[in-house]
C-alpha cells in the first residue's frame, strides 16, 4: 500500500472515530437527548428514530440513523413486514446471524451445531431472501451494512439486553 493511500485511510479512520465520539450523549444530563432533538426536527409530525453506532467483534464499524414517519407505517399494510420478521422467527436463524456478526462467515464455520448441511442452507437461503444476509461469490455470508443496526435494534427491543 503506498504512503498516499495509507494517509488517506488514516484520515478517514480519524474522521469516523470523531463521528463515533460525537454519537455519545451530551453531558447535559438530558437522558432523552435524542428524543429532544427528534421532536425539534419533526416539527409536530409523528415519527420514530432508529440510530446506532456499532463496533462488531470483527472490527467492522457501522454508524446508522433513520427517521420514519409513523403515518407511512400505519397507513401501509403491516402484513408486508411478515416475511422479514418471519425470517428472524427461528432460533437457528438467529444463531446464524449471531455467528455472522461475530465474524464466522463461511458455511463451514457456520455449520457447527446447527443440524445437517441441508438444514443449514435452508436457513441461510431464508435469511438471504429476507435481506438479513448477503452471500458472496466466494461462499461467505455477511449482514449487509445497512441492516446491522436495524437487526440489533429488533433484537434489543425483543428484550436482549
Amino acid at each position: 500500500m503506498d504512503d498516499e493511500r495509507l494517509d488517506l485511510l488514516e484520515k478517514r479512520l480519524t474522521a469516523l472515530e470523531a463521528r463515533l465520539a460525537d454519537t455519545q450523549a451530551p453531558a447535559t444530563g438530558d437522558e432523552y437527548w435524542a428524543l429532544t432533538e427528534l421532536r425539534r426536527r419533526a416539527e409536530g409530525r409523528s415519527c420514530v428514530l432508529f440510530t446506532g453506532a456499532v463496533q462488531l467483534p470483527t472490527g467492522e464499524a457501522y454508524l446508522w440513523q433513520e427517521t420514519v414517519a409513523t403515518d407511512g407505517v400505519l397507513d401501509g399494510d403491516l402484513a408486508d413486514a411478515a416475511p422479514a420478521l418471519a425470517a428472524l422467527a427461528h432460533p437457528v436463524r438467529l444463531r446464524l446471524l449471531g455467528k455472522v456478526l461475530a465474524g464466522r462467515r463461511t458455511a463451514a464455520e457456520l455449520a457447527d451445531g446447527l443440524g445437517t448441511t441441508g438444514q443449514l442452507y435452508h436457513h441461510l437461503r431464508q435469511l438471504v431472501a429476507a435481506g438479513w444476509l448477503e452471500a458472496s461469490a466466494r461462499g461467505s455470508y455477511a449482514v449487509p451494512g445497512p441492516r446491522v443496526v436495524p437487526l440489533l435494534t429488533l433484537l434489543a427491543t425483543a428484550g436482549l439486553r
